[in-house]
């Protein structure tokens, strides 16, 4: 439903769009839904498992909230590489500036960034850590639960973790992982991940999850309480927060250490190891590189030079009714970035010309001095280096 008072649109990061980008909920392929109106997206999660999430995707109005988490579970009768849990809970965890999304589009206008964001929340709140605190979620003693992890934030990187719980890595992007253990894990913007916790603590306490910020000069933390549901008076959370990682390099290693489960079924009962990538000819290798600049004042990010900039007639309109000629152009970047990518952006609407079936290579290249999440909308994708 259109009620912020503008035009919006509902993004889904990871979902497939089977064969047509018209449910995809971006503008450029989707006409944003107008202020007191509604539309209803119908589209089908078909090849595909996993954890996701919703939101605004324009106008910056993910600032302002209106995400929330998508769930797409195997078919009964495709295996799951591990015991049904005793429940599933979904965990949105993000940045959060007080700012509205109004004034943060106008900080963009003149040329200043984001800037340093006021919190860190989990599923919308911030434990206060003194006995007050309600649980976001609770857990029997000795059971196993599942829990779908995403960062839905601006901006930040964020590193989640559980006091004296173990987090089992079981999904990522789409796909069934090798069931490694870790302490804890960063999520990246955009990024979703599915966790067995074992409930095997002291059930007479309360425990913290804990997301806080990385590469960030100063740390902001997001707590929230999880409760065993046989404490009747339990202690508080220890004040304690277990320690977060520090540094590129402990981030680049956990993140090579993530790996395909080639053995298990994800969405059809053939093994996600009996495709094997690795003998597809690559038809195109297309590399994308980001860089951030001042246009006219103004703070853009472009893409190969190119900052995008929707046209007034979306672009899968303007293919029906076969006036893309006087909409757009195709392909005004080429397959490598300018040597001197950092001098000049140009505002343009950028779009890449594909052949139907082509096996393409991606690679995305971060010249600047922060990380960057890259998204592709409608496509679900692993990265493979």
């Amino acid at each position: 439903m259109g009620s912020m008072g503008q035009p919006n649109a509902g993004g889904r990061v990871g979902i497939q769009q089977r064969k047509n980008s018209w449910q995809d909920g971006v503008l450029g392929t989707n006409c944003p839904i107008l202020p007191g109106t509604n539309y209803t997206y119908r589209f089908q999660v078909k090849d595909q498992i996993g954890s996701y999430y919703y939101y605004p995707s324009t106008a910056m109005q993910r600032a302002a909230g209106g995400f929330g988490g998508l769930r797409i579970n195997s078919r009964l009768l495709i295996p799951v590489p591990y015991p049904d849990p005793e429940d599933d809970y979904t965990v949105l965890i993000g940045d959060w500036y007080t700012k509205s999304h109004h004034i943060l589009r106008k900080y963009l206008d003149v040329g200043r960034s984001l800037g340093r964001p006021d919190g860190v929340l989990i599923n919308g709140k911030n434990a206060k850590g003194d006995g007050s605190d309600e649980p976001l979620f609770t857990m029997k003693p000795g059971k196993v639960y599942k829990y779908r992890i995403c960062n839905v934030g601006m901006k930040n990187s964020l590193n989640f973790r559980i006091q004296g719980h173990p987090l089992k890595l079981v999904e990522m992007e789409g796909s069934h992982t090798v069931q490694n253990t870790y302490d804890s894990l960063d999520v990246h913007v955009g990024q979703c991940f599915s966790l067995l916790i074992t409930a095997n603590q002291d059930p007479n306490k309360d425990y913290f999850m804990v997301a806080s910020t990385r590469f960030t000069k100063s740390v902001l933390v997001g707590k929230g309480v999880i409760r065993y549901t046989t404490a009747k008076n339990p202690a508080p959370p220890s004040p304690e927060l277990p320690e977060a990682p520090v540094g590129w390099a402990w981030s680049l290693n956990q993140f090579r250490s993530f790996r395909w489960n080639l053995t298990a079924s994800a969405a059809r009962p053939n093994p996600q190891g009996s495709y094997h990538y690795g003998k597809i000819n690559i038809t195109r290798t297309i590399k994308l590189a980001n860089s951030a600049g001042r246009v006219q004042g103004k703070l853009r990010y472009a893409i190969n030079g190119v900052s995008h900039v929707d046209p007034y007639t979306p672009l899968k309109l303007a293919e029906y009714y076969m006036v893309a000629d006087k909409v757009f152009s195709y392909d005004v970047i080429k397959d490598e970035p300018p040597a001197e990518l950092e001098k000049s952006i140009t505002v343009q609407t950028n779009v890449i010309n594909q052949t139907f079936r082509n096996f393409v290579e991606i690679i995305f290249e971060n010249r600047e001095k922060s990380l960057q999440s890259w998204h592709l909308d409608g496509y679900s994708f692993f990265a493979v280096a």
